[in-house]
């Protein structure tokens, strides 16, 4: 796990470089670099970034150009992020040890700023530095659109809020967390499927491994929430069983949703050696997830 740690650490190094060097670029006459950079830079783990990479590993696909696709997918989820501390939202007022954009700023600059995040994405994949065809390209802009969008990203965390303070079913939380945060992750995996053009089940594989591995990140961080110490994780524990989201944890109890998870991890194992010795990096990224304290 160690060296699991070193190549982390790398991959979040490289991500943090590139996405510098794209606002280094950028008009710093706009008064929305500075809340984007904060909201970018906010201390996280990089970890759909690793994923990315990892996973390119098994396909033998150019770092750099991983790297490239990575950064757009950290500004979707720091986009994400950003929205969901907001008062109509989760209303967070601590992100990662830090004041959360709309607490550091002001709100409407928080929206635009997580408007703007997004849209970045989107021109970091367009642009003529990711030299792919016009064919990878336009098929990576629109599967990360799909998982962003109303079936995926967003449409999840609109039942996470509309769920709250309601009984719903084991399966119902699970779809949700699927698309709040699994589709994200399908496509992290399924970058590789696309880069190499894959035939359809084998993308598919990638895609419903990546899903999993979102899954199980989800239910991660609400152990994490259900038992965590606030002062690692960088702001209040607690919080999903005082606003009443429904989560497994607060649905099963800690020790039976632990043991879900686990199963989730041994089936998401099965699935990624079958890759073969190429997989280790991306068994280790799924082993660490369960491992990690915030």
């Amino acid at each position: 796990m160690k060296n699991f740690t070193k190549n982390l650490d790398k991959i979040a190094k490289d991500t943090n470089v590139y996405l510098n060097k794209i606002f280094s670029n950028k008009n710093n006459k706009s008064y929305l670099v500075k809340p984007m950079k904060y909201g970018v830079f906010s201390g996280g783990k990089r970890f759909r970034s690793a994923i990315i990479v990892n996973t390119g590993k098994i396909f033998n696909i150019n770092h750099k150009k991983l790297i490239t696709i990575a950064a757009a997918v950290e500004c979707i989820h720091s986009y994400s992020l950003i929205h969901d501390d907001l008062p109509a939202m989760d209303d967070d007022d601590l992100r990662r040890g830090k004041l959360a954009t709309h607490i550091k700023f002001n709100e409407f600059t928080a929206i635009l700023t997580g408007n703007s995040l997004l849209t970045l994405a989107f021109e970091i994949l367009s642009s003529n530095n990711l030299k792919f065809s016009s064919k990878i390209k336009n098929e990576l802009i629109t599967t990360l659109a799909v998982c962003a969008g109303s079936s995926g990203l967003a449409g999840g965390q609109y039942f996470d809020l509309t769920y709250e303070n309601k009984k719903i079913s084991k399966e119902q939380i699970i779809n949700m967390q699927i698309n709040k945060t699994g589709k994200l992750f399908s496509f992290c995996c399924e970058v590789s499927g696309i880069i190499k053009e894959l035939n359809f089940k084998k993308r598919n594989m990638l895609k419903k491994i990546g899903l999993d591995i979102g899954l199980l990140f989800q239910i991660a961080d609400d152990l994490i929430d259900y038992m965590g110490d606030s002062k690692i994780v960088g702001k209040p524990t607690g919080s999903d069983k005082d606003k009443g989201k429904q989560t497994l944890v607060n649905l099963m109890g800690y020790k039976k949703t632990l043991a879900f998870a686990n199963n989730l991890k041994k089936k998401i194992g099965v699935k990624i050696k079958k890759y073969g010795i190429k997989s280790h990096d991306l068994l280790q990224s799924v082993e660490f997830i369960l491992d990690r304290k915030f």
